[in-house]
C-alpha cells in the first residue's frame, strides 16, 4: 500500500493525544482488554483508562479479568505438545509457518466502537497468488488503517485491508506477493468441515515477528455461544464458537487453528484467562467470503436485525417449546441437543413488530434452521428478498414474512471530523448491543466542541442548533449553516440510557480543526477525504448590558468586589508544554475595566494556543484573549474588548498597597468548585516561599513567590478570587496552582494566594501600552532557615544582617535549580546561598523583582562555606509563550518550554517531544513525549527548521531513521514510517494577524515511493 496525501486536518484531536504525563508505553500495546464471560459477572470496562492501565491489563490478571480478544503477545510453550506423531506435527508446524506472519498495525482514528490503538497480531495466508491474509476483524480494523506484515523470514510487506465482516470476527489484508523475494509464497487451506469434537490441534503464530509460539490443545465443543467482551466495545454475535481445552489461557490474534495435515479448521479468536480455554472462530462463512474476495465481487450478507442464541432442548421447552415439536427435530437431527431463541430484536428492523424475544426458531422457507451457518446461509442468500419464517412463541406456532437488509448497508463505512471531534453513524454493533434503532449520530471521539457533559463516551447527537440530525447527511448540513465560533445548543443522550434527554452549549469550532468526511476505500485501504471548505465567518458580536448580583449588606465593603470577579473558560486544541488537560474554567479578576485586562491563574490559562472565553455577570459570554503568560509566577494577563459588555456594572479591582502579614485579617471573595460565589472573614495564617513539587513531564509551575495560606478549610474548595482588606481594597489573589501527578494518575491542586504586588510590574506596563520585557536571573530558589543556614558555613555577622532586614522570618535563600543553557548558570551553581543583590540582604521573594529591569546583578553568595561577590547577567523572558508547533507523523515538538529548561541540565537540540497522538507513527515506533530528536538519517538536527528540512523531501511510506535522547540523556534510534495521508507535516507559529492567533502551513511532501524501505 503506498498512501496518498490528502488534505488533511491541521490539528490533531484532544482526547486522542497523549502528552507527558501518560507513562511510557509499551510500544505496541495489546489491541484488546480483558473482559468477563458472558456468563459471568460484568467488568467495567474502563474505555478511558490511561495507556499504563491498559498495559498493566496485559501483565497482571485481576480477579475482574475473565475474558481476553485474544492479544497479540504469545508466550512461547511447546512442552505440552502431545506426544502423538510427533514427526508429523513437526514436518506439519515446518509447513504452516512459512504462511503466517505478524502484523504491526494502527488503527489511526476514533471509529465506531473502537478508539485509535497500535498492536500487534498474526494472520495467516489464505491465497497466496493473489496476496490475501486472513486475520482478526478486530485486527483488520473496521476504521482508518495502516500497517505492515513481516513473514516468516522477516521479510516485510505492506498490508491494508479489503474487506472485513460487519459481524463477525474476521477480515482480509491485502498484501503485494512479489515484494517477499526470499522465500516462497505459501498458503494455508481453509477446510471448516473438520473441525471435531475431540480433535488435536496445534494455534501457531508469531510474537513480534521473532520467535515462534506454538500452543497446543484440542476441540471440546463446536457450539458454544460468543463470548462477551464488555460494553461499548465489538462483540461477534449470530455464530457459534469452537471451544478448545488448551494448555494456556492466552493465544494470538489472527493465528490459525490447524489440525495435523497443516489444514485450518478455524481462526483464534478470544480465551479465558480463569481457565485453560479458547475460543475460535468456525470458517465456514469465512471460506464463503473469501470466495467473493478472490472474485473480486462484493461479499453479500443479509440480515434482519435480529440476534439469536443457541438453547438447549431443556431451556427451549421452558420457553413453551411443543413436545411434538422437539420429537420430530430430534428424529431429523439425531445429534442435535438445542434450538436457536430469539434475544434481541431491534426497533424498526425488519423483524420488529413480528418476532419477539424468547420466539423460536423453527424453519426459513420451508427449511428447519437449528444452527447458525444455515441461518446465515439463508439471509445472505435472500438479501432483499422476503422469508417465510416459522416461529413458536409460548407453545403457538406463528407463521410470518420478514424482508431480509443488507447487512452492509447498516455498517458504518464514513465519518465525520468536525470541532476536534469524530463521529458516525449507529452501527449495528451498537444497536444490537443496547437494542437501540440502527441510525442515527454517533460520537465515536468525544473531544473538542463535542466533549459533552455527562459519561465519557456513548453520545448519540439528536439536534444542533435546534435542528434534527437524525442521520450523518442531516448533520452534515446543519453543521455546513452554523457560523464558525456561534454558541449553540446540543440535544444528545447516552445510547446506554435513552430515556435521559441533555442539552449542552458549546462554541463552534472551524478554526483549529477541519470539517470533512472520511470515506472507507477498499480498493486501495485508504480512507478518501471530502473537505467542507472553508466556515461562513463569526457573526458580530452585538454589544450587551447585564447586571451583577449583589451581595448581603452584612459583607460590609467588599460587597462590591462581586462585580470584579468573572469567569474564564479556556479551550486549548492541542497538548503543549506539558499540560495534562484541554479545557480550564475559573474565575478572573478585571483589574482594568476600561483597557478589559482579567487576571487569571496558569493553571486555567497555560499557554497561548486556545480559545478563551469571559463570562460577566453570569450573563454575557464575550470572546477575549491572552495577552500575558507570567513565566514563573502563576497568573496570567487576558483581554476582552470593554465595548462589548455595554453599561455592565463591572467594577476594576482597588488595588491596595498595604502588604499582607501574617495574623491579618481580610475577606475572601470567590467562586467555589461549582462557580458559585463566596464572601467569607478569615485570617492569614501564615505567608511563606512555597515550592511546588515538580511533575515527572516538565509543565508549568509556579516558582520563586511568596504563598498566603487562610485559616479555613473553604478556601481549598474555591479556586480562583481576591483577598481583601476591610475597606474593600485587593490584598491579593486567591489562586489554583497545578502540582505533581500523584500515584493514582491524578494531577494534585495547591490553592494558595499571591500578593497583588506581584502583578505590578506586567499590569504597569500594560497600562502604559509599553512592551512587557523582563529579565530573570533563570533560577528556582527555596528557602532556609539560620539554623542550616549556619551549618552550610554561614557567619553570625550575616546572620545578624538577616535577622535586621526581616524581623518577621529570618531565612535566606538557597538556588535549587538553574535554568540549561542559562547566562546565569554560567556563573550561580546549585546550593548556593544568596545573600545579598546589589549589597542589600535578600529576605523576602519580591526582593528580587530587581532582576526584572537590571542586565547585570552584582550577588553576593555562600558556596561551599565561601563568601563570594560575583556579577550574574539576566535573560530577557518572554511573556508569550510557547510560539511555534510543528505536527509530524502524530508528534508534537516545539521548542523545550521554560518547565523543561528548569528541570533538564543539558539541552540536546531544540527540537522537544511534546505529545504524540494515538495510532500515530510517532505512538506505533516509540517516539516518546519528554525526548529529543537529534538525527534524521544521520544529520544532525538543532532546530524545528532543520528537522522540516530534513524530513521534507522523504517519501511517503518510507523508514525514517530518527535519533532520540531521552530525559534522562540516554540516546536511542528509531525507525519511523511516513504515513502523511493521515498525519500530515505541518508548521504552525503564532501570528496576530490571523483570526485565531496562529498561521498553520501543511508542507508539502513527496507522496509516492518505489516501495518500503
Amino acid at each position: 500500500m503506498i498512501p496518498q496525501h490528502g488534505d488533511q486536518p491541521v490539528l490533531p484531536k484532544e482526547r486522542n493525544f497523549e502528552g507527558g504525563d501518560s507513562p511510557a508505553p509499551n510500544q505496541h500495546p495489546a489491541k484488546r482488554r480483558k473482559r468477563e464471560d458472558h456468563n459471568g459477572s460484568h467488568v467495567n470496562p474502563e474505555e478511558q483508562a490511561t495507556e499504563n492501565e491498559r498495559r498493566d491489563s496485559i501483565v497482571s490478571t485481576t480477579k475482574e479479568d475473565n475474558m481476553i480478544l485474544d492479544e497479540p503477545s504469545i508466550v512461547v510453550d511447546t512442552s505440552d505438545i502431545a506426544p502423538l506423531k510427533p514427526s508429523k506435527w513437526q514436518s506439519t508446524i515446518e509447513k504452516v509457518v512459512k504462511a503466517i506472519v505478524s502484523i504491526r498495525f494502527s488503527q489511526v482514528a476514533a471509529f465506531d466502537t473502537e478508539g485509535p490503538e497500535t498492536s500487534e497480531a498474526s494472520g495467516f495466508i489464505v491465497d497466496a497468488k493473489n496476496g490475501i491474509i486472513l486475520t482478526n476483524r478486530h485486527v483488520a480494523c473496521a476504521g482508518p488503517f495502516v500497517g505492515e506484515a513481516v513473514c516468516h523470514d522477516h521479510e516485510e510487506v505492506d498490508v491494508f485491508p479489503i474487506y472485513r465482516d460487519p459481524v463477525h470476527d474476521f477480515g482480509f489484508l491485502k498484501f503485494d506477493p512479489s515484494k517477499i523475494k526470499y522465500m516462497p509464497v505459501t498458503q494455508v487451506e481453509l477446510r471448516p468441515e473438520l473441525a471435531k469434537v475431540g480433535l488435536d490441534i496445534r494455534v501457531v503464530g508469531n510474537d513480534a515477528g521473532e520467535k515462534l509460539s506454538i500452543l497446543a490443545g484440542s476441540i471440546s465443543r463446536l457450539d458454544r455461544n460468543t463470548p462477551d467482551y464488555g460494553d461499548l466495545t465489538y462483540n461477534d454475535f449470530n455464530t457459534f464458537y469452537l471451544q478448545a481445552a488448551s494448555s494456556t489461557s492466552g493465544g494470538s490474534s489472527g493465528s490459525p487453528v490447524i489440525d495435523i495435515d497443516g489444514n485450518a479448521v478455524a481462526l483464534q479468536a478470544g480465551g479465558h484467562t480463569k481457565a485453560a480455554t479458547d475460543f475460535f472462530l468456525p470458517l465456514d462463512r469465512i471460506k464463503r467470503a473469501l470466495q467473493y474476495v478472490q472474485r473480486g465481487e462484493p461479499v453479500p450478507r443479509g440480515d434482519i436485525q435480529t440476534q439469536f442464541v443457541y438453547r438447549p432442548f431443556d431451556e427451549v421447552r421452558r420457553l413453551g417449546l411443543k413436545a411434538e415439536t422437539e420429537e420430530k427435530l430430534r428424529k431429523e437431527f439425531k445429534d442435535e441437543i438445542g434450538m436457536l431463541v430469539v434475544e434481541t430484536v431491534l426497533p424498526e428492523g425488519p423483524a420488529h413488530g413480528k418476532m419477539e424475544e424468547g420466539d423460536i426458531l423453527l424453519t426459513m422457507n420451508g427449511q428447519y434452521i437449528t444452527r447458525f451457518v444455515p441461518l446465515e446461509a439463508m439471509l445472505d442468500a435472500n438479501v432483499g428478498k422476503n422469508l417465510d419464517i416459522v416461529i413458536e412463541r409460548g407453545g403457538k406456532t406463528l407463521e410470518l414474512t420478514v424482508q431480509v437488509g443488507d447487512l452492509h448497508a447498516i455498517t458504518p463505512d464514513r465519518y465525520v471530523e468536525v470541532g476536534g471531534s469524530k463521529l458516525n453513524e449507529v452501527s449495528y454493533q451498537l444497536a444490537r448491543a443496547y437494542c437501540v434503532p440502527c441510525r442515527g449520530v454517533y460520537v465515536s471521539e468525544p473531544s473538542g466542541m463535542f466533549r459533552l457533559d455527562g459519561p465519557d463516551n456513548g453520545w448519540i447527537i439528536k439536534s444542533v442548533d435546534d435542528k434534527d440530525t437524525p442521520n450523518l447527511d442531516a448533520f452534515i448540513e446543519v453543521m455546513k449553516g452554523i457560523p464558525d465560533r456561534a454558541r449553540v445548543p446540543i440535544v444528545y443522550y447516552s445510547i446506554a440510557d435513552t430515556h435521559t434527554i441533555l442539552v449542552s452549549v458549546v462554541q463552534v469550532d472551524r478554526h483549529w480543526s477541519g470539517f470533512r468526511l472520511a470515506q472507507r476505500n477498499d480498493k486501495t485501504g485508504l480512507w478518501d477525504f471530502t473537505d467542507y471548505g472553508d466556515p461562513i465567518p463569526p457573526r458580530p458580536i452585538e454589544p450587551s448590558t447585564k447586571r451583577f448580583i449583589e451581595l448581603d449588606e452584612s459583607v460590609g465593603a467588599c460587597k462590591e468586589l462581586i462585580r470584579c470577579l468573572v469567569k474564564v473558560s479556556y479551550y486549548m486544541p492541542c497538548r503543549l508544554d506539558g499540560f495534562p488537560r484541554n479545557r480550564k474554567l475559573g474565575a478572573g479578576v478585571v483589574i482594568d475595566k476600561e483597557r478589559g485586562f482579567v487576571v487569571v491563574a496558569r493553571s486555567i490559562v497555560p499557554t497561548a494556543m486556545g480559545d478563551l472565553t469571559i463570562t460577566v455577570a453570569d450573563s454575557l459570554v464575550i470572546p477575549g484573549k491572552v495577552i500575558y503568560l507570567h513565566p514563573t509566577h502563576n497568573f496570567a494577563i487576558v483581554k476582552y474588548d470593554p465595548k462589548l459588555i455595554g453599561d455592565t456594572n463591572v467594577l476594576s479591582a482597588p488595588l491596595s498597597d498595604k502588604t499582607l502579614e501574617q495574623g491579618h485579617k481580610v475577606t475572601l471573595v470567590a467562586h467555589n468548585h461549582n462557580q458559585r460565589p463566596v464572601c467569607l472573614s478569615t485570617v492569614v495564617t501564615d505567608i511563606t516561599c512555597v515550592t511546588i513539587p515538580h511533575n515527572g513531564t516538565p509543565r508549568f509551575r509556579g516558582i520563586n513567590q511568596d504563598g498566603i495560606t487562610l485559616d479555613t478549610p473553604l478556601a481549598l474548595q474555591c479556586s480562583s478570587g481576591l483577598l481583601a482588606s476591610e475597606d474593600g481594597k485587593v490584598q491579593g489573589l486567591w489562586l489554583s496552582y497545578l502540582g505533581e501527578r500523584n500515584m493514582n494518575g491524578h494531577d494534585n491542586e495547591y490553592h494558595l494566594g499571591l500578593h497583588i504586588s506581584t502583578i505590578l510590574p506586567v499590569l504597569e506596563r500594560l497600562q502604559q501600552n509599553k512592551p512587557v520585557e523582563l529579565r530573570s536571573l533563570d533560577i528556582e530558589l527555596m528557602p532556609v532557615q539560620m539554623a542550616q543556614a549556619s551549618a552550610m558555613g554561614m557567619s553570625d555577622e550575616w546572620i545578624r544582617k538577616v535577622q535586621d532586614a526581616n524581623h518577621a522570618k529570618h531565612q535566606v535563600f538557597m538556588i535549587r535549580r538553574t535554568e540549561a543553557c542559562s547566562e546565569s548558570r554560567n556563573v550561580l551553581k546549585e546550593l548556593d546561598l544568596i545573600l545579598a543583590i546589589n549589597n542589600k540582604v535578600i529576605t523576602r521573594m519580591y526582593e528580587l523583582d530587581v532582576q526584572y529591569e537590571a542586565e547585570e546583578l552584582e550577588m553576593t553568595i555562600l558556596r561551599q562555606k565561601k563568601e563570594m561577590t560575583v556579577r550574574v547577567k539576566t535573560t530577557p523572558v518572554s511573556g508569550a509563550g510557547t510560539n511555534r508547533l510543528v505536527f509530524w507523523g502524530g508528534a508534537v515538538l516545539q521548542e523545550p518550554h521554560k518547565a523543561v529548561l528548569q528541570q533538564s541540565k543539558t539541552l540536546p537540540s531544540k527540537i522537544y517531544i511534546s505529545a504524540r497522538s494515538k495510532g500515530s507513527p510517532a505512538f506505533m515506533y516509540g517516539l516518546v513525549p519528554t525526548n529529543w530528536v537529534t538525527h534524521i538519517n544521520a544529520v544532525q538536527v538543532v532546530t524545528l527548521d532543520d528537522l522540516i528540512q530534513a524530513v521534507k523531501d522523504i517519501p511517503d511510506n518510507t523508514y525514517v531513521r530518527v535519533r532520540c535522547v531521552s530525559f534522562d540523556n540516554v540516546p536511542m534510534m528509531l525507525s519511523v514510517k511516513m504515513v502523511n495521508h493521515y498525519f500530515p507535516l505541518v508548521d504552525m507559529v503564532m501570528d496576530p494577524k490571523e483570526e485565531c492567533g496562529w498561521k498553520k502551513q501543511t508542507v508539502n511532501i513527496t507522496t509516492k515511493a518505489s516501495s518500503s524501505t
